[in-house]
């Protein structure tokens, strides 16, 4: 019961990604631009996706 509220939090964040990432694919499309993520997007995704990745491996393992 104690992990109900961090698991809503982690709900709403994914939420509001999902919602951040299609509004801006939805903005992509109506401009008629292409979507396609190069190496600097890469660059910018991975070093913020490894340790949310890791914290909630770690989060998962030690609970």
């Amino acid at each position: 019961m104690d992990d109900s509220i961090f698991i809503i939090f982690l709900a709403f964040g994914f939420l509001w990604l999902l919602m951040g990432v299609g509004g801006w694919i939805a903005f992509l499309k109506s401009e008629g631009e292409e979507i396609k993520v190069g190496k600097w997007g890469l660059i910018v995704a991975i070093p913020i996706l490894i340790p949310i990745i890791i914290a909630l491996i770690i989060g998962a393992v030690y609970r």
